[in-house]
Order: structure tokens, then C-alpha cells, then sequence
């Protein structure tokens, strides 16, 4: 998917992109490729490939469940990396208060440069780990939207995010192909963890193989106390 390409899959979604945001993601790709030469944020450094696998992947679920991104919502990216999904949505979306959580400082810093050469306003980055970030009140049950791209399985990416979910609020996952055994083995960490399974939706990136699923849960209750549990510890020992 070259620019032109992305540019025309937007607007057949009924986002037309301006000349300045056009310029944004390609200052985007050539940030990103910059930075990887002196940190580890990416194995897809092919323009097409960034363009399909990255840009266009991480604003699918703003295709899929459009509806939950209401105006000026909060969102929260656990585990962004080199900016997914969070960026290209606030790209896309610049009334999004966006918040990205992040153990490595070493990225961070190449999202706050990012930042600033994008020229964006309403992003906050947090250094922590996922577990952390979740019981600290400033950031606990305080999100509309809390998103996740390829960070864990589903029982413990639940863990790592729902904490962070407000009441009403959503959790959108984004995962490969076939996610629904996943999906499955965390039915009761979802619960648990005061979440109730809203939507799943398995597509294909346009004009390639490239499977991916989006899951969408709704926080119906608040998150227990105990939860997350110290940092680590969801991963090693997951609620089932």
C-alpha cells in the first residue's frame, strides 16, 4: 500500500485526509525509519509494507467501531511501541486526549521527538509498566478508550488494561488471525476483571493476506482492587 493507495482506502472510509495530515504520516515513516536505526521499534520498514501494516492497521478499528470513539474521548495505548495504534488515530482524529504507556524510555523518547515533529497536542507519555500505571489513581478507571496492539494474550492484556477503563468505557484489542481461541481462555479473566465481551471482528488488510482481528469489551463494572496484580505476575500466572 503506497501513500496514494492509503490516501484513497481513507476516503472509500469517508476519511478524506488533508495535505497536512498527509505530510504527518509521511513525516511519521521517515521519523520512524530514522529512529530504528538506533533503537529497535520496528522489523517492517518497507514504506508499503508501514503504510499497510502499521498506518492502515492500527486506524482499523476506528473503521470497525467507530461509534465508541465519541468526541474529545480519553484514550490510553498500553505498550505503543513505536506509536500503534495511538498515533495514526490521533493523526486521523486529532480531538482524542491521547496517553501512551510505555516501560522503555528509549521509545518514549522517539515519541516525544515524534510528537513534537507532528506538531500534536493533547498526547501525555507515561513511562511505567502496564501493572503500575493501572493502580495508580491519576490513571486507574479513568480512560473512555483504552487500546492495545499485539502486547499479550487476551487473558493478560485484559489484566494489563481494564484497570485503566472508566465505567462504559471500551477496550479494543487488536490481534492477529483467529483470535477467538484467545478470546476463549480469557472469558474469565474479562469478567473478573469487570469487562463483557461486546464485539469481535476478523478482517483483511486491503489488497493483501494480512489477517487481523478486533475485539471490542465493554467495562461493566469496576475492577477489583487487587487487580492488576504486581508487575509481572499476570503474565506469569494469567486468571483463568
Amino acid at each position: 500500500m503506497n501513500p496514494e493507495d492509503f490516501v484513497q482506502e481513507l476516503s472509500k472510509r469517508n476519511f478524506k485526509l488533508s495535505e497536512p495530515q498527509i505530510k504527518q504520516f509521511n513525516q511519521y515513516f521517515t521519523s520512524l525509519l530514522l529512529a530504528n536505526k538506533q533503537v529497535n521499534l520496528t522489523r517492517i520498514t518497507a514504506k508499503d509494507d508501514v503504510y499497510l501494516k502499521h498506518f492502515f492497521d492500527s486506524l482499523t478499528p476506528l473503521f470497525t467501531f467507530g461509534s465508541v470513539f465519541e468526541p474529545d474521548s480519553t484514550l490510553c495505548d498500553v505498550g505503543a511501541g513505536a506509536g500503534f495504534p495511538s498515533i495514526p488515530l490521533k493523526l486521523l482524529r486529532p480531538d482524542l486526549k491521547v496517553t501512551i504507556v510505555d516501560s522503555l524510555g528509549k521509545r518514549l523518547h522517539f515519541l516525544q521527538d515524534l510528537v513534537d515533529q507532528l506538531g500534536l497536542t493533547d498526547v501525555k507519555l507515561v513511562h511505567g509498566r502496564a501493572e503500575d500505571v493501572g493502580q495508580n489513581p491519576t490513571y486507574r478507571e479513568q480512560f473512555d478508550l483504552v487500546t492495545a496492539r499485539a502486547v499479550a494474550n487476551m487473558a493478560v492484556l485484559s489484566e494489563y488494561c481494564l484497570p485503566l477503563v472508566k465505567l462504559k468505557g471500551n477496550l479494543l484489542a487488536l490481534k492477529g488471525p483467529k483470535a477467538a481461541s484467545e478470546l476463549t481462555e480469557a472469558q474469565k479473566a474479562i469478567t473478573v476483571l469487570g469487562g463483557q465481551m461486546r464485539q469481535q471482528e476478523e478482517l483483511r488488510l486491503p489488497g493483501s493476506e494480512e489477517e487481523r482481528t478486533l475485539i471490542l469489551i465493554r467495562k461493566v463494572k469496576p475492577t477489583p482492587k487487587k487487580y492488576p496484580r504486581q508487575a509481572g505476575t499476570p503474565h506469569r500466572k494469567p486468571i483463568h
